[in-house]
């Protein structure tokens, strides 16, 4: 199963169209936009427990 994910991703990625890339960048831009969303959301939680970690020293 690994070698046919293997192939199927290696004869997709070896598609030289220049759409392709363009998907790409918005996929990635997209996981970016998630990934900020999340820091941001999740970021006083996280600084909290570690300040909490931190105390208990």
């Amino acid at each position: 199963m690994f070698a046919y994910l293997m192939a199927w991703l290696n004869s997709y990625l070896s598609d030289e169209e220049g759409q392709g890339m363009a998907e790409y960048g918005l996929l990635l831009a997209l996981i970016a936009v998630v990934v900020i969303g999340a820091l941001i959301l999740l970021g006083e939680g996280i600084s909290n427990t570690l300040q909490s970690i931190v105390s208990a020293f």
